[in-house]
């Protein structure tokens, strides 16, 4: 190869110069956090004590053990999150695209299309949505109170003392 087919190969406008540029770039990004990190663990003061050291979830400690079995129930409103979550990355792209107007424009019949599209799709979303409200699905998982029953002795006992002192009056100081 000679200098000018070399240069036109890999020269400035390649995409192998691209691609360093972009490693350049991934590369600096890369040493500008570690130096941030490096200099907050140098800078920064470190006393460790055992209550700093224990494992917490908002502000609770924790109690018994880690691998606790949840119930079904919690997960169903986590999966129903996710599939919101998933319509809603469906709709950025859709959104983008329907506001340009000069798109739009060029064919009015996409424009309805669309939008009658992503109507279709929002309403059987919403069927779902009340199809599993409708089912409880979105209803957390509540453990029954526990009401104690009244002890019947002692109630028969107080039942006794009232009966003693119906007629009496409790002295003024």
């Amino acid at each position: 190869m000679e200098g000018s087919e070399y240069f036109l190969a890999v020269g400035e406008g390649s995409s192998l110069a691209a691609f360093g540029r972009l490693g350049a770039y991934l590369l600096g990004g890369m040493l500008f956090a570690l130096f941030g990190l490096v200099v907050a663990r140098l800078l920064a003061p470190s006393q460790p004590y055992p209550e700093k050291l224990t494992t917490y979830e908002c502000g609770e400690d924790p109690i018994g053990e880690a691998g606790v079995q949840l119930h079904m129930r919690f997960y169903l409103p986590a999966l129903l999150f996710l599939v919101f979550e998933v319509e809603m990355i469906l709709i950025f792209p859709w959104a983008v695209v329907f506001a340009k107007p000069e798109w739009i424009a060029t064919a009015p019949a996409w424009g309805w299309l669309a939008f009658g599209e992503m109507v279709l799709f929002s309403l059987i979303l919403l069927l779902g949505l009340a199809y599993a409200w409708q089912r409880g699905d979105l209803d957390a998982a509540r453990p029954q109170p526990f009401v104690a029953e009244p002890d019947q002795r002692a109630a028969a006992r107080y039942q006794v003392v009232n009966e003693r002192y119906a007629g009496s009056t409790v002295p003024q100081k």
